[in-house]
């Protein structure tokens, strides 16, 4: 079983920046993705970036290239999410994903962590 523990969510204001991390535990395969999804009040979850295992070339979503950085570190399982010029709109609950890419290709998800950007 795998395990995500995510951290540093909060309050901010408009403009401000918050890093968040996901430490991943437990029977790990080398091949995997980790990223970050999020989940407004009323809305579907949608990607905010995610990055594999071995590539240098992270996904974003269209609109947050620029302003989000996701990054890894293998050795600690452990990713990030360097959110910058952060605005009211990117309020929501922000889930750590870990999916694998072979079989079983199994899904994991942290809980969530709160980000409220204020105005």
């Amino acid at each position: 079983q795998v395990q995500l523990v995510e951290s540093g969510g909060g309050l901010v204001q408009a403009g401000g920046s918050l890093r968040l991390s996901c430490a991943a535990s437990g029977n790990i395969a080398s091949s995997n993705t980790m990223g970050w999804y999020r989940q407004a009040p009323g809305k579907q979850r949608e990607l905010v970036a995610r990055i594999h295992r071995g590539e240098s070339s992270p996904k974003y979503a269209d609109s947050l290239k620029g302003r989000f950085t996701i990054s890894r570190d293998n050795a600690e399982n452990t990713v990030y999410l360097q959110m910058n010029a952060l605005k009211p709109e990117d309020t929501a609950v922000y889930y750590c994903n870990l999916a694998l890419t072979t079989w079983p290709y199994n899904d994991y998800w942290g809980r969530g962590t709160q980000v409220t950007v204020s105005s």
